[in-house]
């Protein structure tokens, strides 16, 4: 499984979950799925099962051998609120991330719903980040369900952004990452709704990292955004992260 992580928020990947399910609009191009299918092809024994939803115990417990503070992705290739993943497996997960607090664990759902209903079962140490993925303002209610989680710093993910959101509900919430899609068949992110985000993250004073343009050619198109990057992360990093 692959540890080092090219995604521009984040420095590693920890994928005791792999495969997950189409649920909303942004799952359309899923590149997790397209990866997955890529591995299976090539013999890689953790995508025998392509992209079906598969847990891997022998990984519950691989961050507990990174010794460098990091911050780590979990479930980049699926979702840990996915509806066949146990609940005595997510605490699993969730007992690892406790007893690593030398590092930043960021969780991202679409199943903002399952997360809602679970995180009163759940220990949430502060070095856990959790958040939901919000691509199209039909999705909001998920900003909703993620108030209501005890995370120490709760995040959206407006990726890929398929549509203006001109009406963030932004209290209660610590970070929004923004990128278009990318890859084969991509569809395209206009400037005006990313401009929106930035304007009412600063004006609400929340942390904003704009990860890329998207296209197929994502490194030809840059993250470049009003003649700078923007790389800004929760104030709570340099608590929990060298």
């Amino acid at each position: 499984m692959a540890e080092n992580s090219k995604i521009e928020w984040t420095d590693a990947t920890w994928n005791p979950v792999t495969g997950c399910s189409k649920i909303s609009v942004g799952c359309k191009n899923c590149y997790a799925e397209r990866m997955a299918k890529r591995l299976q092809l090539m013999g890689q024994s953790r995508y025998k099962n392509g992209f079906q939803v598969t847990l891997h115990y022998d990984l519950v417990g691989r961050p507990l051998q990174w010794y460098k503070s990091r911050r780590i992705f979990v479930n980049s290739m699926s979702d840990l609120f996915h509806e066949n993943v146990p609940f005595d497996f997510i605490k699993q997960v969730f007992k690892t991330m406790q007893r690593c607090p030398h590092h930043i664990f960021q969780v991202l759902t679409k199943r903002s719903e399952r997360l809602r209903e679970v995180s009163h079962l759940l220990q949430w140490p502060p070095n856990v980040w959790m958040g939901v993925t919000v691509e199209h303002g039909t999705l909001l209610h998920r900003i909703e369900d993620l108030r209501q989680v005890p995370a120490t710093v709760r995040f959206l993910s407006c990726e890929p952004l398929l549509a203006p959101l001109s009406t963030l509900p932004l209290k209660g919430i610590h970070w929004v990452i923004v990128g278009g899609e990318s890859g084969p068949q991509s569809r395209e992110m206009q400037f005006q709704w990313v401009e929106g985000i930035l304007r009412q993250c600063e004006q609400q004073r929340v942390p904003f990292f704009f990860k890329q343009w998207g296209g197929i050619n994502k490194y030809r198109s840059g993250r470049t955004l009003l003649g700078r990057t923007y790389d800004e992360l929760p104030c709570f990093t340099t608590q929990a992260h060298d």
